[in-house]
């Protein structure tokens, strides 16, 4: 139980937050909330001859200002809270528990209601902003999104579409610039489409999955060459690269 002097100290500490605050929010002209649109604040009357990136600019600056208009208010409803709790003196009490609020966490926090166990704020909030269900990736929201080796057009394989014909990447937005043309300079640009393995661009079965046929390609030779240099055997031999006749192994 506070004492009236401990009383004393605490509610002179919360009038004088409540008067920072005040003169804070008034020296900064209400953070130009006043306004209807940020247009206003900067002299414009529309965006219709603005660079983009000046439009980026005022919209941060709008944003952190309407930030720090949440903040100021919470923190002074905080105040404004607390003060009312010393005039009913129920200041210095747990508002769940009824238990003493020990002096030193007041002197930390004077606008706190509550012991430690009972503090609402025990959990960080993982409200994310809504916009980033936009502005994040689509991948992964689909059926076929998260299967690997799915041959299907998913989220993924309409982004690579889209991509293809330009994006506003550069080569320096790439640590590791690995593309050998700048038309591939988006993400897996180098991927397979249509199938998973490397081996099914230039190998084919009949309808019964038998008679392995081998329809020679640019990739079945840098495939080959692969192989050759680790020196690994497929499971349908060591294929001869022919330049002209598909090679046909009978599995009869």
């Amino acid at each position: 139980m506070l004492n009236k002097q401990e009383m004393s100290h605490f509610q002179k500490i919360l009038d004088e937050q409540k008067r920072d605050l005040e003169v804070r929010f008034e020296q900064n002209d209400n953070l130009d909330l006043k306004h209807g649109h940020y247009h206003e604040s900067v002299g414009e009357l529309s965006s219709y001859d603005n660079h983009p990136g000046d439009e980026g600019t005022e919209l941060f600056e709008r944003e952190k200002d309407i930030a720090l208009a949440e903040h100021y208010h919470h923190e002074y409803m905080g105040v404004i809270r607390a003060l009312k709790a010393i005039e009913e003196g129920t200041y210095g009490k747990c508002t769940e528990c009824s238990q003493d609020i020990p002096i030193e966490r007041l002197e930390v926090i004077p606008t706190t209601l509550y012991c430690k166990e009972h503090s609402p704020d025990q959990k960080i909030s993982d409200n994310r902003p809504v916009e980033e269900e936009i502005l994040t990736p689509p991948f992964g929201k689909f059926d076929m999104d998260n299967k690997d080796e799915s041959v299907g057009f998913d989220a993924e394989d309409s982004w690579q579409e889209v991509a293809s014909w330009g994006t506003s990447e550069t080569p320096s937005d790439f640590a590791n610039l690995v593309y050998d043309d700048y038309n591939d300079v988006y993400t897996e640009s180098n991927e397979n489409i249509g199938y998973v393995e490397d081996y099914e661009n230039f190998v084919g079965v009949d309808i019964e999955g038998k008679n392995i046929t081998i329809y020679p390609n640019e990739q079945h030779k840098r495939y080959e060459q692969s192989l050759d240099e680790e020196g690994i055997m497929t499971t349908f031999g060591d294929l001869p690269a022919y330049e002209h006749e598909p090679y046909v192994e009978n599995n009869d």
